[in-house]
């Protein structure tokens, strides 16, 4: 398997280096979420090597929590898995760290503030920035709390990715972009992520309403596990994040090296899918 040499960093965000390039060549970002240690933390190095390699844009390291509001019974039984292993934040930095030493895709860590929280809030940004995660997205963290949280992660140069939703308002969706750096993760659909076979019909129009108060790259996800859905948002989005397909094609061939393979594979699919014509 060919994989991404290191490089060091750009000056700047090294996710906003991506989209500047993906800009350039008119092509969707593909955003891949693994859970990290779902079934092993080996596997999960060896799968982000694979997607980097087949040519993820980025790659979002989920840590496992027990009692997730975001996540649908794919990520779910991901997760499960993963703690029955005893995996922790502690060990998603560590693995971090590890993949940074071998690839320059740029790594966003996704959570619940309360593992956060727990593992102390400047010790986490501190840790996170030293093993070379660009950015990190708190699921349940609102903007009106998340000063303290705010000023910790800049102070590392680290990025903080925000989700906006269909039922945000406009002061809402401005209040948000106001606090997001890397990118914005725009939520396709009410409910929880999960495969789903469609595009939502106001999913454009949502898209164009964000376009006004967001220069930032916008990312779509929530449902998007299809290589065929991903035309209908050249154009309209600049990247899209593909989770619960992954996790489940994994899941389906029993985390083997056919599984890595199989994921590779998809994730071209979708980079396929999402180059202009």
């Amino acid at each position: 398997m060919a994989v991404a040499t290191r490089v060091e960093p750009q000056t700047g965000s090294r996710l906003a280096a991506r989209f500047d390039l993906l800009r350039k060549r008119r092509e969707l970002g593909l955003i891949a979420y693994v859970t990290a240690g779902d079934p092993t933390l080996d596997f999960t190095e060896k799968l982000v090597l694979h997607l980097a390699a087949a040519g993820a844009d980025v790659v979002e390291l989920g840590v496992p929590f027990s009692d997730p509001i975001a996540d649908g019974p794919v990520i779910q039984r991901a997760s499960d898995r993963a703690l029955r292993n005893g995996v922790s934040l502690a060990d998603v930095l560590t693995l971090a760290h590890r993949l940074r030493r071998q690839t320059d895709v740029p790594l966003v860590l996704f959570s619940y503030y309360n593992l956060v929280v727990q593992y102390g809030l400047g010790r986490f940004t501190a840790e996170a920035a030293a093993a070379g995660l660009d950015g990190v997205l708190i699921t349940d963290l609102t903007p009106e709390e998340a000063g303290t949280y705010l000023a910790a992660a800049r102070s590392r140069g680290l990025d903080t990715v925000f989700l906006v939703a269909p039922t945000s308002t406009p002061a809402r969706v401005k209040r948000i972009v106001q606090v997001s750096r890397g990118f914005l993760y725009v939520i396709s659909r009410r409910g929880v992520t999960g495969p789903r076979v469609d595009i939502p019909d106001d999913l454009p129009a949502f898209l164009t309403r964000v376009r006004r108060h967001a220069s930032l790259p916008l990312a779509v996800g929530f449902g998007i596990s299809r290589p065929e859905q991903v035309s209908a948002l050249v154009g309209l989005a600049d990247g899209i994040v593909v989770g619960s397909a992954l996790v489940e094609c994994c899941e389906r061939m029993g985390h083997s090296d056919a599984a890595l393979a199989a994921a590779a594979e998809l994730v071209r699919a979708f980079k396929r899918g999402g180059r202009s014509v």
